[in-house]
C-alpha cells in the first residue's frame, strides 16, 4: 500500500511541479528580484593549491574566472532544470519500485504453480466433502422412508383396531337385543351386569372416539388420493397409445374425405393372410370400416369392419362373412385380428387376444387379386373415384399398429401382439407399421 502511494505521489509531482514553480517565480521576476537575496560576499579572492612532495613547489598564481552576471531568465531556467531533474529521479525510483514488486509477484506465482501437491490436496478435500454430503443425504432419505413405513404401519394398526372395536360393539348390541326379548326380569339382570363395569365402558368409549377420528382423517386422505388418481387416469387415457406404439392415425370426424391409403410392401395376390391392428372407435354405426381392400371388379374383395358392438370380416364378397357379437366398446382401445387360408377356407376373428369366431369354407380356393387399393377407415367406391366415397361407413377415432402377413399366424403370436406392453415393434411382411407407406388424406393425421 505504501509503495502504491509513492507511485501516485511521483506522478502528481511530475504533472504539477513545473506549474507550481512557474507560479511562484513569475511574481518575483516581475518585481526585479527572483529569490530576494543579494550576494554580498566577494568570491574574487585567489585560491592556491599547495602540493608538497619533499620540496615546496611554487606555482604561478592564476586568477579565477570572474563570476558571470546571471540574468533573471537564466536563474529561472536553472531552477526549472533542477525541478525537472528531481522529477525524473522520482519517476525513475518509482519505476524501479514497481519492477521490484512485479518480480516478487512473478516469483510467488511460480511457486504456487509449482506447488501441485497443494492443488491435489484441495481436490481430495473437495471429494471428501462431496462424499460426506452424499452419505448424509442417503441417511436422511433412509430415515424418511422408515418414518413413512412406520406411519403406514400405525395407520394399518389403527384401522384394524377400529374394525375390531366395531365388531365388539355389534356383538354387544346383538346381545342386548336378544336379552331384551327374554323379559323384564332378564332385562333388569342384563342392565345390572352391564352397569357393573362403568369404568371399562368409559375407557372403551374414549378409545372408540380416538379411533373414529383417526378413521375419519384416513378416509379424507384416501378420498383426496382417489380424486388425484382419477384425474391422472383421465389425462393419461386421452394420450395413451397401446402396445408401446409411438404414433397413431387420428380420424377426427366421420367424412368421406378422411381416410388413409396404404402401399403394401409386396403383391396382394395372396392365398392366405393375417391382418392385425389396434383401433379406438369414437362411435360405431351400422357399418364402420377399419380395413378394406378393393379392385375394379370387386370393390369389397377384403374387409374388416365394425357394426355397433360387433366385428365382421369378409373375403371375396359379402356372402363369405365371419362375425362376432358384443366384443366392441366405443371409446376404448381394442386389438382386432382377422386370418384366412384359401386351402381350407378357414377364417378366424380375434379380439384382444381371444378367438371370438372360427368358420370353415370361407372363399375356399380363392386367390386375392393383386391390382387393388388398401384403405384405412373407408372402402373403395364402385367408380373408383375418391369423391364418390360413402361418409356413412367412415371410421372416426384412432388407429395404430396396422400389420399384415402373407400367412396365418399362430394363436400364441396373436395373443402376444394383443399385449398392451410393447409388441408394436413386431411388423408384418406385407404391411409393416412404421415401415410401409401409409398416406393420410383429408383431415386424417399422425399423432403421438
Amino acid at each position: 500500500m505504501q509503495r502504491q502511494t509513492n507511485i501516485h505521489t511521483s506522478i502528481n509531482i511530475r504533472m504539477y511541479a513545473p506549474r507550481a514553480v512557474l507560479a511562484l517565480c513569475l511574481p518575483c521576476f516581475l518585481s526585479g528580484n527572483v529569490f530576494g537575496y543579494e550576494y554580498g560576499e566577494d568570491y574574487s579572492d585567489s585560491y592556491y593549491n599547495e602540493i608538497s612532495n619533499g620540496d615546496r613547489l611554487q606555482t604561478p598564481t592564476q586568477k579565477p574566472c570572474p563570476p558571470q552576471d546571471l540574468s533573471r531568465w537564466d536563474k529561472l531556467f536553472i531552477m526549472l532544470e533542477d525541478s525537472q531533474m528531481k522529477q525524473d529521479m522520482l519517476l525513475q525510483q518509482s519505476e524501479d519500485m514497481v519492477k521490484a514488486e512485479m518480480d516478487t509477484i512473478r516469483k510467488e506465482l511460480r511457486k504456487l504453480n509449482n506447488n501441485k501437491a497443494c492443488v491435489q490436496a484441495s481436490e481430495n478435500t473437495c471429494k471428501c466433502i462431496s462424499e460426506q454430503m452424499n452419505h448424509n443425504l442417503n441417511q436422511a432419505m433412509e430415515q424418511l422412508r422408515e418414518a413413512a413405513d412406520m406411519y403406514q404401519a400405525q395407520n394399518n394398526e389403527t384401522l384394524q383396531q377400529l374394525i375390531q372395536f366395531s365388531r365388539n360393539q355389534a356383538s354387544r348390541l346383538t346381545k342386548l337385543e336378544s336379552n331384551s326379548l327374554l323379559g323384564a326380569g332378564l332385562g333388569q339382570v342384563a342392565m345390572k351386569s352391564f352397569s357393573a363395569y362403568p369404568k371399562e365402558q368409559e375407557a372403551s368409549n374414549a378409545d372408540g372416539g380416538k379411533l373414529e377420528r383417526a378413521l375419519m382423517a384416513t378416509a379424507a386422505d384416501l378420498q383426496r388420493v382417489h380424486a388425484q388418481l382419477a384425474l391422472f387416469q383421465r389425462t393419461t387415457a386421452h394420450r395413451y397409445l397401446p402396445s408401446g406404439c409411438e404414433m397413431a392415425l387420428l380420424f377426427p370426424m366421420r367424412s368421406k374425405h378422411i381416410f388413409a391409403e396404404i402401399t403394401p410392401s409386396m403383391s396382394m395376390s395372396l392365398q392366405s393372410f393375417t391382418i392385425c391392428l389396434w383401433a379406438k372407435v369414437t362411435q360405431s354405426l351400422t357399418k364402420t370400416v377399419l380395413f378394406s381392400y378393393g379392385t375394379k371388379k370387386k370393390t369389397q374383395e377384403l374387409q374388416l369392419f365394425l357394426a355397433r358392438r360387433s366385428v365382421l370380416f369378409t373375403v371375396g364378397d359379402e356372402t363369405h362373412l365371419v362375425e362376432a357379437h358384443s366384443v366392441v366398446t366405443d371409446g376404448q382401445w381394442g386389438h382386432f385380428c382377422a386370418a384366412w387360408s384359401s386351402e381350407q377356407g378357414l377364417a378366424t376373428l380375434w379380439v384382444n387376444g381371444e378367438n371370438v369366431a372360427r368358420v370353415t369354407g370361407v372363399a375356399e380356393g380363392h386367390v386375392l387379386s393383386g391390382d387393388g387399393f388398401i384403405l384405412l377407415g373407408q372402402e373403395r367406391s364402385r367408380s373408383g373415384i375418391y369423391r364418390d366415397l360413402d361418409s356413412s361407413v367412415a371410421f372416426t377415432g384412432k388407429m395404430t399398429g396396422v400389420n399384415m402377413w402373407d400367412h396365418v399366424l399362430e394363436a400364441e403370436r396373436i395373443k402376444e401382439y394383443a399385449n398392451h406392453d410393447g409388441s408394436c415393434d413386431c411388423r408384418g411382411n406385407v404391411i409393416g407399421w412404421g415401415v410401409s407407406e401409409i398416406i393420410p388424406h383429408g383431415g386424417a393425421q399422425y399423432i403421438n
